[in-house]
């Protein structure tokens, strides 16, 4: 309010008090100075509640977000360990392609064998593309701890220390995540 009127309203409360004894005018001070406490006590309480719907509001929004972020990565990420256990299956078809020698490929009774297992790999490849399996690149690149595992130093005058030149074992990731990590050889300077 303004001073015009807070004055005002002031004058129209005395002339409203004429006549009222005095020690009835002290009483209806006290009492609106008491209901005035009591307004103010329930105004801060008020405020209060209000702050505490507000927090509660905004807890409850947080932990919906963190569930449904819980449960989508839930579900991309639900074959993991099924993922693992496939890799093996993977690695070791491998290494049974690479244990056929040259002149075995080449003959017509093996021929059929070789090419059930190299369409068996590439579905196996197709199928790991479709659920966010992919290889980590790991030849000639420098090594990065998040997705490789140093196993042993060789000494090269070839390649500059700290990359790759030996691969035993291929790491993959799962969408963004490191499923298993490559199992690497890293260049060290020759002695």
């Amino acid at each position: 309010m303004t001073d015009k009127n807070t004055q005002s309203a002031d004058a129209a409360a005395e002339k409203e008090l004429e006549g009222v004894p005095e020690h009835m005018k002290e009483d209806a001070s006290e009492a609106t100075d008491s209901a005035d406490a009591k307004i103010a006590t329930l105004e801060d309480a008020l405020a209060t509640a209000h702050q505490e719907v507000l927090y509660a509001q905004a807890e409850t929004q947080n932990v919906r977000r963190r569930m449904e972020k819980e449960a989508q990565d839930a579900r991309a990420y639900a074959a993991t360990g099924f993922a693992r256990d496939v890799l093996s299956v993977s690695d070791n078809l491998a290494r049974a392609l690479e244990a056929i020698p040259a002149e075995m490929r080449e003959s017509e009774s093996m021929k059929p064998l070789v090419i059930g297992l190299e369409a068996t790999g590439r579905e196996l490849d197709s199928v790991f593309a479709k659920n966010g399996i992919t290889r980590i690149a790991a030849m000639g690149m420098p090594l990065d701890p998040n997705q490789h595992q140093a196993m042993v130093e060789i000494p090269s005058a070839d390649a500059e220390p700290g990359t790759i030149v030996a691969e035993m074992q291929a790491g993959y990731m799962i969408k963004d995540r490191l499923l298993r990590p490559a199992l690497v050889g890293v260049a060290k300077a020759p002695e």
